[in-house]
């Protein structure tokens, strides 16, 4: 069981990392309008500066949790820490529309290595009492969070500008890193190996599915595209012996639901952001589809 000051520096790691994560989407949205004044980016360019994170992040999420199990969850917290981090950095620094998609989708992949892996360190670290008291602050964090993100974010973007909120995630992503050496242990991964086809299925499975969403044109065809690659990554995972992902997580009805309640949640929340965040006027023109921002 976690010692008293174990508790403090590992889970103070966690909960920063996932306010990392809160604010970084905060800032987008309450920064909406000003990225796009300050860049002169369009209706259809703006939307990729969301789309190209969700696109890395959906993708490369399962491959950032597995990467954990077999290489040791420090190091590779500390390798989506470093992506992260010079990810904020570039898009802060952006100067036209390509640099900053390109930089937002790195920093997708910081997000998608460090989301699972946080999650890993909590589980491994805490037993009992402890990680139950863990799994309560994580969850707090998730409201407190986004709330108290979204005004640190609107103050950014109207009093400063919507860089200084990705300048941010710099200095706190190098302390992070400083603690992680001094308080995560340092542990070898799990024996195995990386199941490649499940890897890379899943991968390109799940960025055609969020470009079927998200995408601009063929959308139908990412869509094809997204159904017959992640039918072959169910499928892999059913046969081979160490899967990416174990289907028998999914026998428990328990854990179905949670998973349910947590993709409703995020949903749910995501969209009220864009709603609270932008203009009206902007709204419409989206919905409408008839002016550009």
């Amino acid at each position: 069981m976690a010692t008293k000051k174990r508790f403090d520096w590992i889970l103070l790691v966690i909960l920063m990392s996932y306010f990392m994560i809160l604010l970084d989407n905060s800032i987008i949205f309450t920064g909406t309008v000003k990225i796009a004044q300050d860049l002169q980016l369009n209706q259809q360019t703006l939307s990729w500066v969301s789309s190209a994170y969700s696109l890395t992040f959906g993708g490369f999420l399962l491959l950032g949790g597995r990467a954990g199990d077999l290489f040791g969850r420090r190091r590779v917290f500390q390798i989506g820490l470093v992506i992260f981090g010079i990810g904020s950095l570039l898009v802060g620094l952006s100067v036209n529309a390509p640099m900053i998609i390109a930089s937002r989708a790195f920093q997708g992949i910081g997000s998608a290595i460090l989301a699972p892996t946080t999650l890993a360190i909590l589980m491994d670290t805490y037993e009992g009492p402890a990680r139950v008291r863990a799994i309560a602050y994580y969850g707090a964090m998730a409201g407190i969070g986004a709330s108290v993100s979204l005004v640190i974010g609107g103050v950014f973007a109207s009093l400063l500008t919507w860089r200084v909120g990705f300048f941010i995630n710099v200095p706190i992503s190098m302390w992070m890193y400083y603690l992680s050496v001094r308080h995560l242990q340092k542990a070898g991964g799990q024996s195995g190996k990386l199941d490649w086809l499940g890897t890379l299925s899943s991968l390109f499975g799940m960025s055609a599915l969020v470009y079927s969403i998200v995408g601009t044109w063929g959308k139908l065809s990412a869509l094809i595209l997204a159904i017959v690659l992640l039918a072959i990554f169910v499928y892999q995972e059913y046969r081979t012996s160490q899967p990416i992902m174990p289907l028998r997580l999914f026998k428990n009805r328990e854990r179905i639901g949670a998973y349910l309640g947590r993709f409703l949640y995020l949903g749910s929340m995501l969209g009220f952001w864009f709603i609270r965040s932008c203009p009206r006027s902007m709204i419409f023109d989206i919905l409408l589809c008839k002016k550009r921002v």
